[in-house]
């Protein structure tokens, strides 16, 4: 078996291992090849930082990376790592990441990021032992907003390009998908609340996919979160969250106040390729 660059696979190749990678994965993925797409285009996945293992010209193990530069670090995420299931108990996740992160340091790259369920032990075990730490803990929600619907709010969608994102609280917890440089390659929409004729809360949604990807109070007042949730619900009444951080309980509480169900937990876990001086830190051996 060999280990190549994505840069020259198609995509369908490349998509139809990842599907059967993932057909029995903990929790179901979304089958539809546009969704990926599209979700890959904004969080920048680059398919020449990106590595498949094949068995002569069949795929049957991958690592996808985004690329960019987030918090001040050239940084690749990893959105997908998979093995086909006749080929797993192999090393060929070990392979691929000696391959990727010797060639990630080379061109410069300063951290590795990944996310794992929580219950995915083999996986978190595998991490492990090439060098990952666990950084943070993210919990995942989806169901009806269970509010009344007659409760009114004054609700108002504010351009994206206008968005002070400087203003909007709580960034630093936010996970690759959901920050303001994927948000602004992808299909969302902002929406603020407003009381008293202040605005109050914020939130930022796909409306197509249900998919709310950041919200929050900017000022603590009484029933702040049930107006921020009743504005929600008037563009979707059935949403999904991903990776909220464990540590904003308040947020967490209200999700679950308002109807949303956790549907599974994950980590984030990092791997520090090259110090602040640019000095190799973690060569993969």
């Amino acid at each position: 078996m060999i280990i190549k660059n994505l840069a020259t696979i198609s995509f369908e190749t490349i998509i139809d291992c990842f599907l059967l990678a993932f057909d029995d994965y903990l929790v179901k993925m979304p089958s539809d090849k546009n969704y990926y797409k599209h979700r890959w285009e904004a969080a920048k996945v680059d398919f020449s930082f990106s590595y498949g293992m094949f068995d002569g010209d069949k795929m049957v193990g991958f690592i996808i990376h985004a690329i960019d530069n987030r918090n001040g670090k050239g940084t690749a995420f990893n959105t997908g790592t998979g093995v086909i299931s006749d080929y797993r108990g192999r090393g060929i996740v070990k392979s691929l990441y000696k391959h990727a992160l010797n060639d990630l340091t080379e061109k410069n790259i300063a951290q590795s990021v990944l996310e794992v369920i929580t219950k995915n032990e083999i996986a978190i075990s595998v991490y492990k032992s090439i060098g990952f730490k666990i950084t943070k803990t993210y919990k995942c929600f989806g169901g009806n907003i269970e509010i009344d619907p007659s409760f009114q709010v004054d609700l108002k969608e504010v351009a994206l390009e206008t968005v002070d994102w400087r203003r909007l609280p709580n960034q630093q917890y936010y996970s690759w998908d959901n920050q303001q440089a994927s948000i602004l390659r992808g299909n969302y929409k902002c929406y603020k609340v407003f009381h008293d004729g202040k605005p109050e809360s914020f939130f930022i949604i796909n409306s197509e996919q249900a998919y709310l990807s950041q919200f929050d109070l900017f000022s603590k007042n009484k029933d702040g979160w049930k107006r921020l949730f009743t504005g929600i619900q008037k563009i979707s009444a059935f949403i999904k969250t991903n990776n909220i951080d464990d540590r904003l309980k308040e947020k967490l509480n209200n999700l679950t106040r308002y109807g949303l169900k956790n549907t599974v937990d994950q980590f984030e876990m990092e791997l520090l390729l090259k110090d602040a001086k640019g000095v190799i830190t973690a060569p993969f051996e």
